[in-house]
C-alpha cells in the first residue's frame, strides 16, 4: 500500500511539472510570422557591349520606374548596347541577409544597415560569382538613384550589376 501511494504521489508530481511547461505554438502560426523588411530592391545582371553580334536577344526589360536605365548606363560605362541577362525583385530584410539572384552564377548579398539620413537605405553589399566574393562595399540606395557595379569582363564586353530601390507604394 505504501508503494502504491508513493507511486501515485510521483505520478501526480510529474503531471504538475509537465503542466507547468509552456506549450509550443502550432507550426502554422510560426510560418505566418514574416520577418521585418526595410524595402524592396530590383537587381539585374546586364551585359554591356559595343558588338551587336554578342547579344543574346533577350527581351527582358528594366522596371517601369526606370525605363531609362540603358541611357544612364551609357553615361557611366563606355558601351552602346545593354542587355538584361537576368533580374530579380527581393525584399530587404531588417535582421537577415537578402540575396538578389538574377542568374545562378552571379548574385548580390544585401545586408540592411537601416534607414539612411535623407531617405533610402544603408546597405552592405557583396557581389558574388559562384563561391567567390568579387566586391564588398557599403552604399546608400535611394529611390530614383540606381546603383551600378562594374563586374568582370565577359565575351566582347563587361558584366554589370544594377540595383534599384523600389518606390514605396
Amino acid at each position: 500500500m505504501k508503494l502504491t501511494s508513493t507511486l501515485a504521489l510521483w505520478i501526480l508530481t510529474l503531471g504538475c511539472v509537465k503542466a507547468q511547461q509552456p506549450v509550443a505554438p502550432p507550426v502554422e502560426s510560426l510560418l505566418a510570422v514574416k520577418p521585418a523588411t526595410d524595402g524592396k530592391v530590383w537587381g539585374a545582371l546586364v551585359y554591356a557591349t559595343n558588338d551587336i553580334k554578342g547579344l543574346t536577344g533577350s527581351t527582358e526589360v528594366a522596371p517601369t520606374d526606370f525605363a531609362d536605365i540603358p541611357g544612364r548606363l551609357g553615361k557611366v560605362f563606355p558601351f552602346q548596347r545593354f542587355e538584361i541577362l537576368g533580374q530579380h525583385l527581393q525584399d530587404v530584410f531588417r535582421e537577415y541577409e537578402s540575396w538578389v539572384v538574377p542568374t545562378k552564377d552571379l548574385f548580390l548579398k544585401v545586408d540592411s544597415k537601416g534607414p539612411a539620413d535623407g531617405g533610402g537605405m544603408n546597405l552592405h553589399l557583396q557581389f558574388w560569382r559562384d563561391q567567390q566574393v568579387l566586391v564588398k562595399t557599403d552604399a546608400v540606395l535611394k529611390e530614383g538613384s540606381p546603383l551600378f557595379i562594374g563586374g568582370p569582363k565577359w565575351r566582347e564586353g563587361q558584366l554589370l550589376f544594377v540595383l534599384v530601390l523600389q518606390k514605396s507604394r
